[in-house]
This record gives C-alpha cells, structure tokens and sequence, in this order.
C-alpha cells in the first residue's frame, strides 16, 4: 500500500473536512430532476452554482461532507454491490462492461478472466484476492443515474460517462493517476479513504500514472461516506483505498468535459469558417508557393499565414454561425435520450393539429439542438431526441460503439428534420421562446408556417397549447 502523507496533509485534512461539514449543515436535499439547472444545483448543495464555476470547477477540489441519512439512503439507489448479481446474468462481458484489477507496488495489475462474467468468480476475485471491480457506465443498466447522466449532459452540453468502483477492506483497485476529464465522486455504500495531490500537468489531456516519489505529499487526505460528494478537476492527481475494518467501498465516478476545451473548439470551427471566409476573401483563394510542401525553412509562409489568421479574426467578428464539424455531430449522436419514465404521452402526438393561429412551444427544449453544417449550407436541421434515443442509444452509451447509419448524410435523416436555410430563424424563434403562434413565425408564407409546424408536431417536438 502506498505511504500516506505527512503532518502537513493530516492537518489540511482536518481543516478541509470541517469547513465542508459546517457548510453542509444547511441540510441539503435529495436529487431534484425539474430541469437541468436544479438537478445539477442540488448535485453541489449547498454549494451555490456561481460560487462552485467561480472557486472551484477547473480550479481545486470540492469536498462536500454531507453527514445526511436522505442522501446516503438516496446515493445507494444509484447503484450497490447486490447489483452486480442480477446484471451479471444479464450477460456482462470482462473488458467490455467489467474489469478487475489491484494496485501492486504502485502499478494497476488486471486480473479480467475471458468471455462472460460469472458472478461466484467475480466475487471470489473481490473476497479473496482483494480486488476492484470496475463497472463501466452503469447507466447502462440503471434508470436512476440514466436521469442523472441525461441531466447533466443538458447542463454542460458535453457528454457525461460513468464508471462504479466497489473495493474491499484493505485494498486499493488504481495506482496514483490523473485523467482527463472533470470528476465528481458521489460515495454509495462503505467508506473509502482519498488522497488528492497537486497537478504536474494543469487541465491534462490524457490520462497518466503517475509514481509515488514524483507527486510528494497530498494536498488533500479525507474519508469519503454515503451520501459525501467531491469533485476534481482534470489533471489532479488522486488515489483512493478502503480503509481496514470497512468491509467495502461503492462510488460512482461521474466525468464530463472530455476534448471540450477551446483548443478542441477551434479545431472543430476553424475549418468552416475558412470554408465561408474564402468565398468571400480572394486572399484565402490565392495560391501557396511552388514547393511550399517541401521546403524547411517557412519564415515567410508563417507571416503570410499570420496574415491570413488576422483576416479571419475580423471576419469572425461579424459571424453569425459557428459550423461544428465533429463535437456537435458527437454530441448528438452520442448522447442520452430523455428519461420519460412513465409519461409515454410524450411519445406520441397529442391534441390538435397546428394550424395558423395555434399556439405551440417546443417539448424536450434542452435536447433539441438547430444545426447548419459546412457542408449542407443549403439546409438546416434540427435534433429529434426521441429518435436519437432508442434503447439502443441508452444501452451503448459511451461504449465506443458506432451505428452503420451514423453516415454524415444519415445524421439529420436517422435523427432529425432537414429544412431549408430560410427556416433557420423561425426554428430559432420556437427553440428561444416559451411559446410563439405559428402565424407569428419568421417564413414568407402561411403555408411554409403551417407547413414547419405540423412537421415539428408529427415528430413530437412541439405541443399545441
């Protein structure tokens, strides 16, 4: 087992964990799912939204030690380890959905069997080898973090993963590593000790082990209960053990923000605007020099492409649209599906047919998503999500896994509406407001109007109010 840290960590651990528990005295609430602001306001409480993006989110960790019997008992819905037997003969699969694995001498030793997992072999592993059982996007599997995932993916715009870890007594599942995504813990069952130390590489793109002389002495060292959360940003360094005499440990790792820095932006906007920039600017159409491919010294190519960079940055001023090539593509593939739960009502249209003068305002508003690309700059689209999300979707959701229809051409056919370009600002104006009249969209006629209306309606995306 890897040394813990000094006087220094044991005293910041103290500080820390009081501070967190006077905070939490508020008394915070379980879960509330009326949209994707409170779901993700009651995931920090008490902690206040402004407060958390101000001090904290890719700043330092937030240790949030709640000491609340609703939001352990709440935690421990999200997922335990009597799950894992009825999931298992639903036919889980060793690397795919389940990995086991021990930190030995500070390196991460997989012990994975092949094919389907058995669940007396899988906890023969935990009981008597001491190993950590690595569940892969659980939900996969349960409803519960489904609703949660689905939020927070609408409050970040970004796709949300998860991963459960359960750890018995004395034992450690992951060497001292760091990732490259933002992290929230949320503690289900058992007690797990954390030591959290500063970052070598700040916002890291990648993950990395890291060795034990290299990262010094934690910043942070504290023990982790249901219903405790923390966050960390990516790149902090962090490793984690159940300490002696806890039988076990359950947390979920929640991540975001994965590749969605401004650097993964520009190189997602940067070729459409150049695309747009060069039919109107007849410097970006001029050709390079003869053998520009083959020379070493570029001095004078760089400053041309200066150049040409400061013509962009003027020209991107007074841009309308920002053309996502693949995040936004992505993001819509690959995202949850709204969790409807028992409301199928919402499945199917309902009420009366759109006419003129019909009121209406748009259902699954923090799903849907308008969308003008480079290259169908002649069309528009916008997102249906009840499309999107089959339980197909639900079920290889951050699996890696590709559709065959999942074409460039099958995006907005499979998982949207195409509309000409000059629908673009009436489909702005259904998704910005809370309800317009359809005889006040921005078309040239009342049949284009009526026309855009019952499409969006026959596909469930708006409700006749």
């Amino acid at each position: 087992m890897p040394k813990k840290g000094g006087k220094h960590a044991e005293m910041g651990k103290e500080i820390q964990c009081k501070r967190a528990k006077v905070e939490a005295d508020c008394s915070p609430s379980v879960m509330s799912f009326e949209n994707p602001e409170s779901l993700f306001g009651s995931l920090i409480s008490p902690i206040k939204q402004e407060v958390f993006f101000g001090e904290y989110w890719e700043q330092k960790p937030l240790l949030l030690q709640r000491n609340d019997p609703l939001l352990a008992a709440y935690y421990q819905s999200l997922f335990q380890l009597s799950d894992l037997k009825e999931l298992c003969s639903q036919g889980l699969y060793y690397g795919r959905d389940i990995n086991i694995c021990r930190c030995v001498n500070g390196k991460k030793k997989v012990l994975n069997k092949e094919g389907k997992v058995n669940y007396m072999q899988l906890k023969k592993d935990f009981d008597q080898k001491k190993a950590t059982i690595q569940f892969h996007q659980p939900q996969r599997f349960k409803e519960e973090l489904w609703k949660i995932q689905e939020k927070l993916e609408c409050y970040f715009g970004s796709l949300v993963g998860s991963n459960v870890y359960i750890t018995p007594q004395g034992s450690q599942g992951l060497p001292p590593h760091y990732d490259d995504v933002e992290v929230f813990i949320l503690q289900l069952e058992g007690e797990k000790h954390w030591r959290l130390y500063k970052p070598t590489v700040h916002l890291a793109r990648e993950y990395n082990v890291e060795s034990e002389d290299r990262i010094g002495n934690p910043t942070h060292e504290f023990i982790l209960k249901p219903g405790d959360l923390l966050y960390f940003p990516r790149g902090t360094i962090h490793q984690a053990d159940t300490p002696v005499g806890v039988s076990y440990s359950t947390h979920v790792t929640i991540s975001t923000y994965q590749n969605n820095s401004w650097g993964d932006f520009l190189l997602d906007t940067i070729p459409g605007l150049v695309f747009d920039t060069a039919k109107e600017d007849v410097a970006l159409r001029t050709s390079i020099p003869r053998q520009l491919l083959m020379q070493v010294d570029i001095a004078d190519a760089t400053k041309k492409l200066s150049n040409l960079l400061r013509r962009l940055a003027d020209c991107l001023e007074n841009t309308r649209e920002l053309r996502s090539s693949d995040m936004k593509k992505d993001f819509i593939m690959n995202r949850l599906p709204p969790f409807l739960g028992c409301d199928s009502d919402s499945l199917t249209p309902g009420g009366k047919l759109p006419k003129i003068d019909s009121k209406i305002r748009l259902q699954f508003r923090d799903h849907a998503i308008i969308t003008v690309e480079p290259d169908q700059e002649s069309s528009v689209s916008i997102t249906n999500p009840l499309s999107v999300g089959s339980v197909k979707c639900v079920k290889t959701h951050m699996m890696g896994t590709e559709d065959d229809s999942t074409t460039e051409e099958g995006l907005t056919q499979t998982h949207g509406l195409r509309f000409p370009l000059s629908y673009l600002d009436a489909l702005k104006q259904i998704w910005s407001s809370s309800t317009v009249t359809v005889k006040e969209l921005n078309l040239a006629s009342a049949d284009e109007k009526e026309n855009l209306a019952l499409s969006l309606w026959t596909e469930c995306l708006i409700e006749v109010i």
